[in-house]
């Protein structure tokens, strides 16, 4: 029997369609289908968004577009580009920054970017690369939180510039580094956040992405390794107030191209009431990035559902046999491709023997744990 109890709560607060859909009287499962008409922010998210086509040259999505945000890890983008600025046709990016540069753009490492930012400046980086590139709404984190490269300023039509840059007009090894990076984006950050929210979770590949996270209501990530070892995303305690830009609410950010050849740019930035979990925070950013008008995207074939419980195991096959392959964020919607018998899984006094095939997981979790009012999901095919 379901676990009807805490399923009907998530249900409360997660439930929703590909589309993004807040409404209360939207089914709990909702099959994954084309975009609506326009971009749907969800109840109580901030939004600044653009989506540009490359191919055509126009922008497709602008919402709130010049609105500044503080970027958190999306401003890794320019201290990447600070350091290889200049560098020739021939340039090969030596072994030694490799080192660092890998891990800050597929895997967002803080260290990394703590040790660039204090040796090389810190917001004389975000003066010099507001020059280079034009950038119209950027500016270096505010008076007396100059050491925090996360509460650098940044807007998404900003950002769409910064793409624009690195995909036409910096040299080709540049180029082929920073983007190949992105494609390489880890499920799992370097402060095991997972960060395959947003563009990652709403297309298909080819996709690439670097993603920003800040929020002192975020529990720790526990993704892929055990809750003890995760540390908060490093971003700085947020004062009471900076200028026009808002260091308080939570951040969630994802940012990148989508589609063959990069065709499209895509910037979602994101502010979440004060107390939102980073599951709900990953949710609706993901309901956001759905909505968009995003050429050339291939959205994934499937059923969304929320889930409830806190950093649900997401195993190598319908049972609990093997060590898991990683956990969710606590109450996040997740991709459903089918389910099938497997394990029984006991939550007393209720039980389930059926499980869910998280396709962007390449995993399962127990039924029990989706927000659905019956054992087996009744929209969702048998895998």
């Amino acid at each position: 029997m379901k676990l009807r109890l805490f399923a009907a709560t998530a249900a409360l607060l997660l439930i929703g369609g590909a589309a993004g859909s807040a409404a209360a009287d939207t089914p709990a499962g909702q099959s994954a289908r084309p975009r609506t008409a326009s971009v749907e922010v969800p109840a109580g998210v901030s939004a600044g968004v653009a989506v540009f086509d490359r191919q055509t040259g126009t922008f497709t999505e602008q919402l709130n577009s010049t609105a500044r945000f503080r970027s958190a890890s999306v401003v890794k983008l320019l201290l990447a580009l600070d350091h290889l600025w200049n560098r020739g046709p021939d340039y090969t990016v030596p072994p030694a920054d490799r080192a660092w540069l890998e891990p800050m753009l597929r895997s967002s490492d803080d260290d990394a970017a703590d040790t660039y930012w204090s040796d090389h400046g810190g917001t004389a980086i975000i003066t010099r690369m507001t020059s280079r590139l034009g950038l119209k709404d950027t500016a270096p984190p505010p008076s007396g939180y100059e050491g925090y490269w996360g509460y650098t300023a940044l807007s998404a039509r900003d950002t769409v510039t910064i793409y624009r840059y690195l995909l036409d007009s910096a040299p080709a090894p540049v180029r082929d580094f920073v983007m190949g990076n992105l494609r390489q984006s880890t499920r799992c950050a370097s402060d095991a956040f997972d960060q395959h929210f947003g563009v990652a979770g709403a297309f298909e590949k080819p996709w690439a992405v670097k993603q920003g996270w800040a929020g002192s209501s975020y529990e720790k990530g526990t993704c892929g390794v055990p809750r003890t070892a995760a540390a908060p995303h490093s971003a700085g305690p947020a004062p009471a107030a900076a200028a026009d830009v808002d260091l308080t609410r939570p951040a969630l950010h994802s940012t990148g191209t989508v589609g063959a050849g990069d065709r499209s740019i895509v910037a979602v930035f994101t502010l979440h009431p004060v107390g939102t979990s980073y599951g709900k925070a990953y949710t609706d950013i993901g309901r956001l990035t759905r909505s968009l008008n995003v050429p050339g995207a291939a959205r994934p074939a499937g059923w969304w559902y929320g889930t409830w419980s806190d950093h649900v195991n997401v195993r190598p096959d319908p049972g609990t046999g093997s060590a898991p392959l990683t956990q969710l964020p606590s109450g996040v919607e997740v991709l459903v491709g089918c389910q099938a018998k497997g394990e029984r899984v006991d939550v007393p006094p209720y039980s389930n023997e059926w499980w869910a095939y998280l396709p962007q997981y390449k995993g399962w979790i127990s039924n029990i744990y989706v927000s659905s009012p019956d054992n087996k999901m009744p929209d969702v095919k048998d895998c």
